[in-house]
């Protein structure tokens, strides 16, 4: 039963329950309604049943003419049954009223071994129940007169009240499901729209589809919770159409330099026309050269590939940032040659991925080595947490300054120069995951200073 209850359709499951839980209350009320009106009743039948008069005259003459016709005289109300039960067990009844049975508990009162007022029920000798009030007077020294009354006085307002309560009831759970259904298709209605915008978007891939909030219950905070999460995945699948996009951009020149100059070659082979010497030698720097951007294209790409929120294959570390800053300058010395790089590095200890912290510092370098001029002077100092990159290149535009940490962008100077555009994107990705800043600014007299913040310490931690 609640395998096949919780089958149904959750519409139709809230509209039972109302249901359910109105006829239950309704049942409630129906059956006290219905029991306080019979205590009533009945209270009020035996009040009545022990305060009817009856005449001496009348009680005396039904003893004298018992089992006759009496004489024409003051008799009790036709609704009640008077009879007299003797001590001896005779009893003596209102003429045209069926003799009501006689209990011990009435032969008693009248044998004077009960005292008080004796309610109880009974039936006549042709089956009708009866509600008795049997009792002593004093004008009957060894009798005791008992008065009956039939019980449908009670039972049948009563069953008229049962009937009016079960189809008050019924109207009322009915009314109840409806309204319950009502309710669970108004209430449910967002989620028909929720559903229908999740099959929308599992048939056609359409991540634009919006639900319409309305309100700020549960229902509105899913709904904009929905939507919240297709702006996301609209967003990320045009970041990663983008990125492929830029990806496919860049790696297009790198392999169409190099396929020319392997056809070249292959062709030199089956031809049997030697290619000069010198000529030979700058076509395989060439593919070399190709290959290394090639190589550094992807592995900027599998940088970039990784989630934000496990930036890198290790966890965070304490890292000793001098000496991460002192390995850039040695790589970057290797690069430059030519160049004079003037360091100024104090103490500084942070918390970062090792490897994804050195990437970061030598492609801020080697953007410094790649603007430089011949000669030219880098300078790089580490203060307080700061580590500077300055270089005397041509600088960059205000107008460039917002597009520089953006994937894949590179400014019009910068275009004929090798690179991915991808070197300032992961510096900057990796400093945020660092919980860093990284800015590049225009620098007095020329050239740029790139700014790199990391929190951290003058000195190790003790506990690391």
């Amino acid at each position: 039963m609640i395998r096949r209850f919780r089958k149904l359709p959750l519409r139709s499951r809230l509209a039972l329950l109302t249901a359910a839980a109105v006829a239950f209350a309704v049942a409630v009320a129906a059956g006290a309604c219905w029991l306080v009106t019979k205590q009533q009743l009945s209270h009020q039948q035996d009040t009545t049943l022990t305060n009817v008069n009856v005449p001496s005259d009348y009680m005396r003459d039904l003893i004298a003419n018992c089992g006759t016709r009496l004489p024409a005289q003051a008799v009790p109300p036709t609704q009640y049954t008077v009879q007299i039960v003797a001590a001896s067990g005779v009893v003596c009844t209102t003429p045209g009223k069926a003799q009501v049975k006689v209990t011990g508990t009435d032969l008693a009162v009248a044998q004077d071994r009960i005292d008080g007022v004796v309610l109880h029920d009974s039936r006549t000798v042709d089956g009708e129940r009866m509600r008795v009030a049997t009792y002593r007077v004093a004008q009957l020294p060894n009798a005791a007169v008992s008065v009956a009354q039939p019980l449908d006085v009670v039972n049948k307002p009563l069953n008229s009240l049962a009937l009016v309560l079960v189809i008050t009831a019924g109207i009322g759970v009915l009314g109840a499901a409806t309204a319950g259904l009502w309710v669970a298709r108004a209430a449910l209605r967002p989620v028909d729209q929720l559903t229908g915008a999740v099959e929308h978007i599992a048939r056609t891939e359409d991540l634009a589809v919006r639900i319409p909030v309305e309100g700020d219950d549960e229902i509105a905070r899913l709904s904009r919770s929905f939507n919240s999460m297709t702006a996301a995945l609209a967003s990320s699948r045009e970041r990663q159409q983008q990125l492929i996009a830029d990806a496919g951009h860049e790696l297009r020149t790198p392999l169409t330099s190099l396929r020319t100059n392997i056809d070249l070659l292959a062709r030199s082979e089956e031809t049997g026309r030697a290619i000069p010497p010198a000529d030979r030698a700058e076509l395989l720097a060439s593919v070399k050269a190709q290959m290394t951007e090639l190589a550094a294209l992807i592995g900027d790409l599998q940088e970039l590939s990784r989630p934000d929120a496990a930036p890198g294959s290790g966890p965070l570390q304490v890292v000793a940032l001098h000496e991460a800053a002192e390995r850039a300058l040695g790589r970057a010395r290797l690069r430059g040659s030519g160049l004079t790089i003037d360091a100024d590095l104090q103490p500084w200890y942070v918390r970062a991925e090792p490897a994804a912290l050195d990437r970061a510092l030598v492609n801020l370098l080697d953007n410094a080595v790649k603007f430089s001029p011949a000669g030219g002077v880098i300078e790089v100092r580490l203060t307080n947490g700061e580590l500077t990159v300055r270089d005397h290149g041509p600088g960059i535009a205000d107008d460039e300054l917002p597009h520089v940490f953006d994937r894949f962008w590179r400014s019009p100077s910068a275009r004929s120069l090798p690179g991915s555009g991808l070197g300032l994107s992961i510096v900057a990705r990796t400093v945020q995951q660092a919980g860093g800043t990284v800015t590049l600014r225009p620098a007095q007299g020329g050239g740029t200073v790139a700014a790199l913040r990391l929190p951290g310490a003058p000195t190790e931690p003790p506990a690391l």
